[in-house]
């Protein structure tokens, strides 16, 4: 057990700090609280008999350090800051390439707010990280337990509430959003051993002192390269350092400071919890944490601390764990690191590995891993060497002047040929005097920022100033070339075999295509299922991925799926392993991608804001992907429900265009419609009815929507009649609607005319009186506006609105004529794309089909016929006429008794009747005969 006061190790550091601060502060101070308060902090990680490994998130002098103690010393246990209920998924991560992320993900959620959902939390993991050593180590050491002791993800929401739980502002040199950079989503990161100052004047003060320019590079200049070779104790003492100093400037802002704390408690009343159930020796575990959590002055830190912490119960939401691929610019971009950081950080892994010859720990069967040498295997298994008391390693770490690496002119070079060989490729006009540039330039920075060896930092501000000059002709910059030139953002993949059931299967059933659906890009996919039937399945998959995933995920090059319609060949361009991680996260909502589609559609459908137009597109949806009848009967009846309660007709339009195709569907496909397609029309036609009339007197109501109602009373009119609907009520909806808007009047005659209170000489009559008042003239077009969109319920006044058009153009004054082409030319675009041919036929129709006819022409609705006064009318005419009716009696006779005329054949001409018809109306039987005599 440790000792309850400070021991005499750091005594001596304890003097210095103290005339430090009497200096610095002219006297005692809380300067000197700081600087004491530092080495009590160290004091009492150092003599805690659980061995506490602070460590810094990605870091690769953490990783080294904690792959040489873990071979060192050889715990029995270790000890993880890291979810706990994230520990069954680390086995799972052999099957995958690094780097990758742990997530736990819930979509239904019980005890959160419900905009919260999904949920997400994600723990990224790399090779070059001190947690990965860790957890490879224990996982393929026998005898060996890993027990990971942070907090739940169920506690993650519970302590942190979204908005507060990130990391912080993101750095302003962090890259931009890419597809990479979004592999994590919006999840909120598990910060493995975050080191950074959450003190803003601290971390300014650093940099500008630094000569940096973000704490990426700061902390690889000051930090990494230091410990890079550091012993054990001295990397301990000074990462307990910087931990306690980050902690005791830290602003007191409570919620933080709380949480922070919160964690220590939950992780040392966990390990007690283990130590004590288990009864393993503190001497044989190793606590892995963050160097800022290691620093901690709760009452229940240390085996021997209070257990008064009490951990409060999970929330009822259902949480799913699964691997997600993960990449250095995702975790740049989610913990706000500078771009290219761990990218640096993954090169200078491999350079500390061959300049120390620690041997990594790496899981068995890790995709990319090699084989051990004999050398290397002879030192996996050394035995474990005494654990020497504690010494004060800071004093002599503080007063070293810091060492100053020879130049690698062969790498600086090397760095400075290839820098250009990139420039060239990507469209620069470089040149070896750019080399040149670059080379004693990186040499210069360094000089002037106190350094003996240029950094990668400095290299890359070097090469942006010597070649990037004014211009980047390419996609990429110079400070991007760089980045990949030092290894590139490295993009990790989940294997099949840890992959959930719903992603593997989807890998299975569309193995027929014969692709690679793990590989990273695009691939084309040809479906030529005309001659290969057994090609369909991977067809219905396509398109249900294509609903379900990210656009661009499963993108259609030829072929559509329309209802009714089958198959015969298509053309996919896929990009599932691009893809990946939304596919792993459909795998938590269902067992397959069927069952996810129809819970999606069923969520669609039943949320608040559903509108009658949203769940007839879900019941469409059903009926497409899935051919089920039992689930589009259930969307079917919840969209009757949502109509009946709609008090406005903004989705009339959308709800008219599916209820349309979705009757052609039934009625080719079904010997009977279903009943809830039938109720729907019979509610529809008594819903829209009663809100006619306040449609067409609503301002917010435009003519597009009442049109649409019309369209659907009209439309549906037959079948409506014949389940029980009332004609009447559509009469009387239209009788007493009063509309002022001139489109919304033209509308109204139009359906006037439909239902037969108005002819078409009364509408024509309507429209020449508005031509010819002056008044008016300025809102004509207004009028043809409702005109055009009278096509969509009243179709047969195509020629009408065609004759309405060719008369506008005619006489309107070009003032008028001209501003309301713009809008004739949208409306047809946006509101008419089903209305154009109809108008654009007619007018094919009408119009004379070659230029030199039209000088001539004449419009058929000017064409007057001819007086009937010059038509013959005497006895010549009545014998012509006598002779067409005694060839054709029957004929004669119908017309007789229609009109009401009686009378007899006599057996030499017609019967008075016959000869006194013809008589009132010579004109008919005349061009009756010339009709004939014409065919």
């Amino acid at each position: 057990m440790s000792a309850v006061g400070p021991t005499a190790v750091f005594d001596a550091l304890r003097g210095q700090l103290q005339e430090a601060a009497a200096a610095f502060a002219d006297g005692p101070d809380a300067l000197e609280g700081i600087l004491l308060g530092l080495v009590d902090d160290v004091d009492r990680a150092v003599r805690e008999p659980l061995e506490i490994f602070p460590v810094c998130h990605h870091s690769p002098a953490s990783a080294v350090a904690m792959a040489r103690r873990l071979r060192e010393k050889q715990p029995k246990v270790v000890y993880l800051e890291l979810c706990e209920d994230m520990a069954p998924l680390l086995s799972e991560l052999r099957n995958c390439r690094l780097p990758v992320a742990v997530q736990a993900f819930a979509t239904e959620v019980e005890g959160f707010p419900a905009d919260w959902s999904p949920l997400s939390v994600v723990a990224p993991i790399t090779e070059a990280s001190a947690e990965y050593q860790a957890i490879a180590y224990a996982l393929d050491t026998p005898g060996v337990e890993l027990v990971l002791v942070d907090r739940s993800s169920d506690h993650v929401f519970q302590w942190e509430p979204r908005g507060t739980g990130d990391s912080g502002p993101a750095d302003p040199d962090a890259p931009a959003a890419e597809e990479e950079a979004a592999l994590h989503g919006d999840a909120v990161g598990v910060e493995i051993g975050d080191l950074r100052p959450r003190f803003a004047e601290l971390e300014e003060h650093l940099l500008r002192h630094g000569k940096v320019r973000h704490w990426s590079e700061w902390w690889h200049q000051y930090v990494e390269l230091p410990l890079g070779d550091a012993d054990h104790d001295t990397y301990r003492q000074v990462m307990l350092l910087i931990g306690s100093l980050f902690r005791r400037l830290a602003p007191g802002d409570g919620q933080r400071v709380r949480v922070d704390e919160d964690r220590e408690r939950y992780m040392w009343t966990r390990m007690r919890e283990h130590l004590a159930a288990t009864g393993a020796d503190p001497a044989d575990c190793l606590y892995v944490c963050g160097a800022f959590h290691a620093a901690s002055r709760v009452a229940e830190f240390g085996v021997a601390g209070s257990d008064t912490f009490e951990i409060g119960p999970r929330t009822a939401t259902t949480w799913q764990h699964g691997l997600i691929p993960s990449s250095h610019a995702a975790i740049e971009a989610q913990f706000g690191l500078a771009a290219g950081s761990v990218s640096i950080a993954s090169t200078l892994w491999t350079k500390n590995l061959k300049r120390t010859g620690v041997q990594p720990f790496r899981l068995a069967g890790q995709a990319g891993a090699r084989k051990p040498s004999r050398a290397r295997k002879a030192a996996a298994v050394t035995a474990p060497g005494p654990d020497l008391p504690p010494e004060d390693r800071l004093s002599g770490f503080l007063r070293r002047p810091p060492v100053l690496d020879r130049l690698d002119e062969a790498e600086l070079l090397g760095w400075s040929v290839e820098i250009v060989r990139a420039a060239r490729r990507n469209g620069y006009l470089a040149s070896t005097a750019d080399a040149i540039a670059v080379f004693e330039t990186s040499i210069l920075l360094a000089g002037m920022r106190d350094r003996a060896k240029p950094t990668p930092y400095d290299f890359q501000d070097a090469a942006v100033t010597c070649i990037e000059k004014d211009t980047v002709p390419g996609r990429r910059n110079v400070a991007r070339l760089v980045e990949i030139m030092m290894g590139g953002d490295r993009i990790g993949q989940v294997g099949y075999d840890a992959l959930p059931p719903l992603a593997r299967d989807v890998h299975d059933r569309l193995a027929p295509l014969a692709l690679k659906l793990e590989q990273r890009g695009v691939q084309r996919a040809l479906l030529d299922i005309a001659s290969q039937p057994e090609l369909e399945p991977c067809s219905d998959v396509l398109w249900m991925l294509r609903y379900l995933l990210p656009q661009g995920a499963a993108r259609p090059i030829m072929g559509e799926r329309k209802l009714g319609e089958r198959p015969i060949q298509e053309s996919w361009d896929l990009a599932l392993g691009t893809h990946q991680r939304a596919l792993i996260e459909l795998g938590y909502e269902g067992v397959s991608i069927e069952q996810v589609l129809e819970q999606r559609l069923r969520r669609t459908a039943n949320a608040p804001q559903a509108t009658a137009a949203v769940v007839l597109e879900a019941v469409e949806d059903a009926t497409l992907h899935l051919r089920s009848r039992r689930l589009a009967h259930e969307l079917g009846s919840r969209a009757l429900e949502v109509l009946a309660t709609e008090r406005s007709v903004d989705g009339a339009p959308e709800v008219l265009r599916r209820v349309r195709r979705l009757l052609a569907f039934y009625r080719t496909s079904e010997p009977v419609l279903p009943g809830w397609i039938e109720s729907f029309v019979r509610t529809g036609y008594a819903h829209y009815c009663t809100l006619l009339p306040t449609a067409f007197a609503d301002e917010d109501a435009t003519v597009r929507q009442v049109a649409a109602m019309l369209g659907f009373l009209f439309g549906m009119e037959g079948l409506a009649l014949s389940l029980g609907c009332d004609r009447t009520q559509l009469e009387l909806a239209v009788a007493q609607s009063h509309p002022q808007d001139p489109s919304k009047v033209a509308l109204l005659w139009a359906a006037q005319v439909h239902l037969g209170g108005l002819s078409r000489a009364e509408l024509r009559s309507h429209c020449d009186e508005l031509l010819a008042n002056p008044l008016v003239l300025p809102a004509y077009p207004r009028y043809l506006s409702g005109l055009l969109h009278a096509l969509e319920p009243v179709p047969g006044l195509t020629d009408f609105v065609v004759e309405a058009v060719s008369n506008a153009f005619g006489r309107l004054p070009d003032a008028v004529l001209l501003p309301w082409l713009p809008t004739l030319i949208t409306t047809l675009r946006a509101d008419g794309a089903d209305l154009a041919p109809l108008l654009i036929r007619e007018a094919g129709r009408i119009f004379p089909g070659r230029l030199a006819a039209l000088d001539d022409w004449v419009p058929p609705w000017r064409a007057q016929p001819e007086p009937a006064a010059v038509l013959p009318a005497g006895r010549a005419s009545a014998a012509r006429g006598v002779a067409l009716l005694a060839a054709h009696p029957a004929a004669c006779d119908a017309v007789a008794d229609l009109l009401g005329c009686d009378g007899e054949w006599a057996p030499a001409g017609p019967a008075p009747a016959g000869a006194a018809l013809l008589g009132r109306h010579p004109a008919t039987a005349l061009a009756l005969e010339a009709l004939l005599a014409s065919a």
